[in-house]
């Protein structure tokens, strides 16, 4: 045993000493610092951390700032969100064909994130690049613009208001939904409390706004058709029409646009695009399987699926589960 002792006391000494003589060695022969050895390290340290930051971003969660008041007063300008990148599946490049996705679907009040598909591309080398800047500075930049020098958004935030099979109507900004398996239309409000939805979507514009707006479209379909003289032109329109303030343009374009291919219909029944436009407007939008019709939570400013149409399951990129900005109004989002 005692043998034994000795040569783990010899050992160690043997051990000790050697680290001890190493330390002097690197001590004595460190190499000198040099400013591109240094730049070389913070180099190598920013692009490791950019890499990892595109591989949580990409497959985990992303950061995005809300840039619209569309999800108001759910979400309001400049607040940030945790984005969770893979719970309808797993993309293997921004923009890429999504797998896994055969479970895990989107649900009915999710808010997501998906690819705007009125986004113009500037070619895939661009958009790459641009979403790797974008994803790599916790999206700070963004170099894709539009050509007004306003921000192109090639992703968008909104709420899953109706899924396949459901039909969506707009009467003066209301919504009307007929669920699948149905007949009839049924107010939002009663279908959200009905089904215990969030009561997040809210309308901002009154009621009385609508008599003047619907005038206004109606005037503006006569004027587009050529008919200007008064004797054409129903008088109770233009009464109407003088109850409205603010005349810049209209708050609520979907509604506007409604009443003005009905107007237009009306005037020349065998216009084929104003029958179709029409028929498309007073049947409401049916969502087919595996779509999704996106709507803003702030009803009545916001580009939703009103304008574009449904889009497929597969272009949503994420569901917005936690507000981390600003820091008073921190909070989950996965069941609002």
């Amino acid at each position: 045993m005692e043998k034994f002792l000795t040569k783990l006391e010899n050992k160690t000494v043997s051990y000790l000493t050697h680290r001890k003589q190493l330390k002097i060695y690197e001590k004595n022969n460190k190499p000198s610092r040099t400013f591109l050895g240094e730049l070389k390290g913070w180099v190598d340290a920013l692009v490791f951390a950019i890499i990892v930051i595109l591989i949580i971003n990409q497959f985990l969660f992303q950061l995005y700032i809300i840039p619209s008041p569309s999800m108001e007063k759910t979400l309001l300008v400049k607040d940030r969100v945790f984005v969770n990148k893979n719970i309808f599946g797993l993309e293997p490049y921004p923009g890429g064909t999504k797998l896994g996705t055969k479970n895990r679907r989107v649900h009915r009040d999710n808010i997501i994130t998906f690819y705007n598909p009125e986004y113009v591309s500037k070619g895939p080398v661009f958009d790459i690049l641009a979403q790797v800047l974008f994803m790599g500075t916790l999206s700070l930049v963004k170099i894709d613009r539009n050509k007004d020098g306003s921000i192109a958004e090639r992703l968008l935030v909104k709420r899953a208001g109706a899924m396949n099979g459901d039909t969506v109507k707009f009467v003066n900004g209301n919504v009307l939904i007929r669920s699948a398996g149905t007949s009839s239309f049924v107010p939002e409000s009663t279908f959200r409390v009905n089904n215990n939805l969030s009561s997040g979507p809210n309308r901002l514009i009154e009621n009385t706004y609508y008599e003047g707006m619907n005038a206004w479209a109606a005037l503006y379909a006569y004027q587009e058709k050529g008919i200007k003289t008064d004797a054409q032109i129903p008088q109770y329109l233009k009464s109407e029409y003088t109850s409205l303030t603010e005349k810049n343009y209209p708050k609520d374009g979907y509604g506007f646009k409604t009443i003005e291919n009905n107007i237009q219909h009306k005037i020349n029944p065998t216009d084929f695009n104003s029958r179709s436009n029409n028929a498309i407007y007073q049947n409401g939008i049916t969502v087919p399987d595996g779509y999704v019709l996106p709507l803003g939570d702030n009803r009545d400013n916001s580009n939703d699926g009103r304008y574009f149409g449904p889009v497929p399951q597969g272009s949503v990129t994420g569901q917005v589960l936690f507000r981390f900005w600003p820091l008073n109004r921190i909070g989950y989002l996965g069941n609002k």
